[in-house]
């Protein structure tokens, strides 16, 4: 029996309690577990959290389900590692993050997100009304032609399903440079590097972060680097990457509308050891990005996106300026409280309407003419 077998097996009785809502229920995404008696779980389509009638027997026995996730994923959590990250390997498809005591004041805490098992696409996202055709057409477009995308929105709203659906435009000839924290996207093309973070061992040494993978990208020739999330200052290279010919560049950052997305990376691209004034900051950040992807989880539980704006650079008081192409527009709500309403063109003509239409044949932008040529 391969270890991968003899660890899946005993994962599966170490978390017993939580065993069905893991492995066979595809509508959960994510369960947390907060102590031995407490436990959530966040299923598509379903408003907040649902706390779930499960509990394990004792703090020992979570403690033990703990230990042994630790161990398969090679990891220590004791009293000098008071947390562990950690993506089991194929086939269990989960992130884990775990805090132990005395630092969780509540017990053992775990928190497992499941990877969707199947490629996300445009298509799928439109069936959930997630996106309309237009906005997907327009998105499209962007991606093929080498235009800078930041997708922005919270935890669980959707950022890296929309990232690989949207990396489904990128040509089939380009080479394209992946990297990640924790390995989540799967593209479909065949050229694909996956780079991937990894955390010191437990004596503090081979710790190899995004930045690290990062400069490494920069010398394999990529036609597109794609970054899961930026979250510290490898967001400044990733910006100055952009201004110096590695156009088509996809990522996604924490941020809820697109003028904090700008805000955020600004403020990233500060953290980087570099000493930057702010003021430079701010004008590579307005030059790099040409677009930002807002996605929300609604409070009826769907996730779709706010808002799709275009960046037009800094205004006379060096602030950023945006224009809003998609908006979602609500139109109220159903019996049941779901959300009614759906993104739509704002009427705005793209800063991009030259290009695109040098570009561009006329069968590529059935949905969104208007947007490229003005009324």
């Amino acid at each position: 029996m391969l270890r991968s077998e003899i660890y899946g097996r005993t994962l599966r009785y170490f978390f017993a309690p939580v065993a069905d809502y893991l492995y066979d229920n595809e509508n959960v995404t994510e369960v947390l577990i907060n102590g031995p008696d407490q436990i959530y779980v966040e299923m598509d389509g379903v408003p907040g959290l649902t706390k779930i009638d499960r509990r394990f027997d004792d703090e020992n026995l979570l403690m033990s389900a703990v230990r042994n996730l630790a161990e398969y994923v090679n990891r220590r959590i004791d009293d000098r590692h008071h947390s562990m990250d950690a993506r089991l390997p194929e086939p269990e498809k989960f992130r884990v993050h775990v805090i132990i005591p005395p630092v969780s004041r509540i017990g053992v805490c775990v928190s497992i997100r499941k990877f969707r098992r199947n490629n996300t696409s445009l298509e799928w996202l439109q069936e959930r009304k997630s996106i309309t055709p237009a906005a997907a057409e327009y998105l499209t477009l962007l991606v093929r032609y080498h235009h800078n995308i930041m997708v922005a929105g919270g935890t669980g709203s959707g950022k890296t399903s929309l990232l690989n659906a949207l990396s489904i435009a990128i040509p089939e000839r380009e080479r394209i440079v992946v990297i990640e924290d924790s390995s989540e996207l799967q593209l479909q093309q065949s050229h694909t590097v996956y780079l991937e973070a990894r955390p010191a061992d437990p004596h503090g040494h081979g710790a190899v972060t995004i930045r690290d993978l990062f400069i490494d990208s920069l010398r394999m020739r990529p036609d597109r680097i794609l970054v899961g999330e930026v979250r510290r200052g490898e967001a400044l290279d990733l910006i100055q990457s952009m201004l110096s010919g590695h156009d088509g560049s996809l990522s996604t950052v924490h941020a809820g509308t697109a003028m904090l997305a700008l805000v955020r990376l600004e403020t990233l691209c500060l953290m980087n050891e570099t000493n930057l004034p702010v003021y430079v900051a701010r004008t590579q950040v307005a030059s790099a990005i040409q677009i930002v992807v807002v996605v929300s989880r609604f409070p009826d539980g769907t996730r779709r996106i706010r808002e799709i704006g275009e960046v037009l650079g800094l205004d006379a008081k060096e602030k950023y300026r945006m224009r809003r192409i998609f908006e979602f527009q609500s139109e109220g709500r159903t019996a049941d409280g779901r959300i009614l309403g759906q993104l739509m063109p704002t009427g705005r003509v793209s800063k991009f309407r030259r290009e695109m239409l040098q570009k561009a044949g006329a069968d590529e932008m059935r949905l969104t003419r208007e947007i490229w040529m003005g009324k």
